[in-house]
């Protein structure tokens, strides 16, 4: 899922990549390979991941993870960084998420019950990137389907998500709803079908695989 999700990514892109598995996504990127990643937390040029041994202690990314730094990395405060992220500077943002509904809305920061430092940055990257797609498992740990006719939970967003990369299927949204583009090698249509909690579209002739 994570692998596929960094094809998404361009020559030249400004990208964000959210807390949770978005974050994975930089070490899934060939070396060299030209693009300008974001941290909501103060840095734009981001290396592949470090364990702990090998790692700059000041230098982490949104989730915590110590990351290295590359020719023409940028270090700022806040106030810069959400600057960049209103300004719309951002071609592309990649955000977990709790539920998405087949409208684009997406809820990612509150489970009513549960603890939660808040909802972060998570609100404008959703609102100001030019692109959002989300990464997410495509059920909870109940085996309930995330992907949703309405969803549930406090929204992040509205009608913004345009993609969503599962360990199932990529799946995007469109003016009639969820449509499948491509399924995880093993899965078939039936069972993104029946992972789903709303009506999903299916492309004419084979689907691809990733």
């Amino acid at each position: 899922m994570v692998a596929r999700a960094a094809r998404e990514i361009t020559p030249g892109m400004v990208v964000n990549l959210g807390i949770g598995l978005p974050t994975q996504v930089v070490d899934h990127l060939p070396a060299g390979f030209p693009v300008c990643l974001h941290t909501e937390n103060g840095m734009a040029g981001i290396g592949p991941t470090l364990p702990a041994a090998e790692a700059d202690r000041n230098l982490i990314d949104a989730g915590g993870a110590y990351v290295s730094p590359i020719p023409g990395s940028a270090y700022f405060d806040s106030a810069v960084s959400f600057a960049l992220v209103r300004s719309g500077r951002l071609d592309l943002t990649m955000l977990g998420a709790f539920e998405v509904a087949e409208t684009g809305d997406l809820a990612n920061w509150k489970i009513p019950g549960r603890f939660s430092p808040g909802a972060g940055g998570a609100i404008e990257l959703a609102q100001k990137a030019r692109r959002v797609v989300v990464l997410t498992t495509h059920t909870d740990r109940k085996g309930n389907p995330k992907l949703l006719a309405r969803c549930s939970l406090p929204l992040t967003a509205t009608a913004h998500v345009a993609r969503i990369f599962t360990d199932l299927a990529v799946v995007d949204i469109t003016p009639a709803g969820f449509a499948l583009r491509e399924l995880a090698r093993g899965v078939t249509a039936r069972e993104v079908q029946e992972a789903t909690g709303a009506p999903i579209a299916l492309p004419v002739g084979d689907i691809p695989t990733f």
